[in-house]
């Protein structure tokens, strides 16, 4: 079994839709689409209702969307962590037909609202249909990973992801056409609002079972003690934690654009409510797209290295939209949606949101995908509902703060470049304290620009619990590759002088990995190596050692020292995996030049194909260094998969 790093068809795996052939993941992505659709369809048709049709006298125009925005977000402060209990001690299909029952009555409830005109009785259904999304969100995503392995859970979040906002995008147009339509628009709405609540309860009649992964769980109701006990839970696991903030800080600056985008049309663009509407629908189809490449990108795995580039892509582009909105022609009148984009200015503002978009959906995607891998199973809708209450108070933050600036004076351009810089400071702090990010960012950049990478036995890598991977050691990239090849963070034992290299060695300290020097050097050194690594070990990680003791400096493979005899010595039952590097002797990093790396650039132009082949795990009990040796030699020789 193999991929190539550099052809996602070669993996020999159905693509990520044709999920949507397939009961485990069909009906719940149709049953999330009609439920975001239909909240959509709702709030805007309501807020349009509100601001154009209705005379209030204790609700100003202008503030109806504030106050149906308040009401929808307010239900996830307040009950989230409530969800999520319920999300680990029910099962998962059973829950999300109980929930898509309740929007039938909500939508009922709604109906007769719109029916008589009843203001108060819609806002009250604003705040239960942000109630319906609360109890829904923890199940959603812990829904996906009892039903997709690794290779799958990235598609299936690009799906989820796109499939979202495809359905606000439908639904506020759907909401619109139906609530301006002459004298009827209201009994419109409310016959589409409960049509949309029949099919999603419809469609979650099909969901397959989904068991509880804490059945025992005894509730706690009161949200503020559940809510801190899960960020506290997550906090263990530094990864999960900077993604829960990480993901919340994406929402927060999501929501500028999002709500500053009818200002922006009118005030910056000078357009007419098309314009408006086509920000909203180029913003959502980047979204839509970048969600979906993340499969692609990660040749279906769990790739966190993502994440950077998506961070890169979003304060570029955000930058980038301050200087294309201060070299537009100025017009005389609100222009039409042909006469926006009759003038090439206004494109690149579209290229600037259509790309933003896109790097936010590579950046979020992947930070999903690894919560809901690396969770523990029995906490992971708790988690996943403390981050939707992150992400509420983030939102709400960056409506604050938003108005706070455009109060002070600050333009629409100057807020999105603002928040460009900010979102570069943001991800640098994350980056730098949960170095994986970089890390795997790193992998990601070499196994696809500057070699083509080619990996074999892929599924021979565990994916769960302590392992030790043994490989060749060829040039001082290996790790990085290795890096590239493994979805889980592999810490390595490293000769002590590869950290005065420049940069490089930076980059494994930042990797954590083990300094070891010979025991006759530095036997201090040695045994708190071996100390460090048996300690890895407990922890359940993976740990790597190139048993050669050095990089090779004819390209051969060396004897394998007993080093990792000592390692493996009291745990007969650890898998050892046999690694090889193929291809790499010659390049650049490798020590073909008089023993010297390093030396001639492009010496094997670029792209250059190098490979990487695991072979099946060999329990600790049977292993010897001769042994060890001799199977990576035999995969070394073995011909490409």
């Amino acid at each position: 079994m193999s991929h190539d790093l550099q052809d996602p068809g070669s993996a020999g795996h159905p693509s990520q839709f044709a999920l949507l052939g397939q009961r485990r993941f069909a009906p719940f992505f149709w049953t999330q689409f009609l439920g975001a659709a239909n909240d959509n369809l709702f709030k805007f048709a309501l807020t349009v209702m509100l601001t154009y049709q209705l005379q209030l006298s204790w609700l100003q125009p202008a503030q109806a969307g504030l106050v149906i925005g308040a009401l929808f977000i307010l239900p996830f402060v307040l009950f989230s962590a409530t969800s999520g209990q319920l999300a680990d001690k029910h099962d998962k299909a059973a829950l999300m037909r109980l929930i898509k029952s309740l929007e039938i009555l909500i939508m009922a409830l709604a109906a007769w609202g719109f029916w008589t005109t009843q203001v108060p009785a819609l806002l009250a259904c604003v705040f239960l249909m942000g109630l319906h999304s609360t109890l829904f969100g923890p199940v959603k995503y812990a829904y996906l990973p009892q039903q997709l392995n690794e290779r799958e859970l990235t598609g299936g979040n690009g799906m989820v992801e796109m499939g979202t906002f495809v359905a606000i995008l439908l639904g506020n147009v759907a909401g619109g056409l139906l609530i301006a339509t002459p004298e009827v628009g209201a009994r419109h709405v409310a016959l589409g609002g409960l049509l949309l609540a029949l099919a999603g309860r419809a469609t979650a009649q099909a969901i397959p079972a989904s068991p509880a992964t804490d059945p025992e769980l005894r509730i706690n109701w009161n949200p503020v003690s559940e809510t801190w006990r899960n960020l506290k839970l997550a906090h263990g696991q530094l990864a999960v934690f900077r993604s829960l903030l990480g993901i919340s800080w994406m929402w927060f600056f999501g929501a500028v654009f999002l709500s500053n985008f009818p200002a922006f049309a009118k005030e910056v663009l000078q357009g007419n409510e098309q314009v408006a509407s086509l920000l909203l629908v180029v913003f959502s189809v980047g979204i839509g797209i970048g969600s979906l490449l993340c499969e692609m990108l990660s040749k279906r795995h769990v790739e966190i290295g993502l994440v950077p580039l998506g961070a890169i892509g979003m304060s570029v582009f955000a930058i980038d939209l301050y200087f294309a909105s201060r070299a537009l022609p100025p017009a005389s009148q609100a222009l039409s949606l042909g006469a926006f984009l009759a003038q090439a200015a206004h494109w690149r503002v579209l290229a600037d949101l259509a790309l933003l978009a896109l790097f936010a959906g590579l950046y979020s995607v992947p930070m999903y995908a690894l919560i809901q891998l690396r969770a523990q199973p029995t906490h992971r809708a708790r988690i996943i509902a403390a981050n939707n209450i992150l992400n509420a108070l983030f939102m709400i933050a960056s409506s604050l703060l938003a108005g706070v600036l455009l109060g002070a004076g600050l333009s629409i351009p100057q807020l999105f470049g603002l928040l460009g810089l900010a979102n570069a400071v943001v991800a640098a702090y994350i980056f730098l304290v949960v170095p994986e990010y970089l890390l795997r960012f790193v992998a990601f950049i070499a196994s696809r620009c500057i070699y083509r990478f080619r990996l074999s036995g892929e599924q021979h890598i565990p994916a769960q619990g302590a392992a030790v991977l043994v490989c060749n050691h060829v040039s001082f990239v290996d790790a990085v590759l290795l890096m590239a090849a493994s979805p889980r963070p592999i810490r390595f034992i490293m000769d002590h002088r590869i950290f005065r290299i420049p940069v490089l060695g930076w980059l494994f300290r930042l990797a954590k990995a083990i300094p070891i020097a010979p025991q006759k050097q530095d036997p201090a050194t040695c045994e708190a190596a071996f100390a460090r690594a048996r300690e890895v070990l407990d922890e359940g990680e993976l740990l790597c050692i190139f048993p050669e003791g050095g990089i090779t400096r004819d390209g051969q493979l060396q004897p394998f020292r007993g080093g990792v005899m000592k390692i493996i010595e009291d745990r007969p039952e650890l898998p050892v995996v046999p690694l090889a590097l193929t291809n790499l002797w010659g390049s650049f990093f490798s020590r073909v030049e008089q023993g010297q790396a390093m030396v001639r650039p492009f010496r094997r132009g670029i792209f250059s194909r190098v490979g990487l082949v695991a072979g099946t795990p060999l329990i600790a009990a049977e292993v010897s260094p001769e042994g060890l040796q001799q199977r990576v030699g035999q995969l070394l020789a073995a011909p490409p998969a």
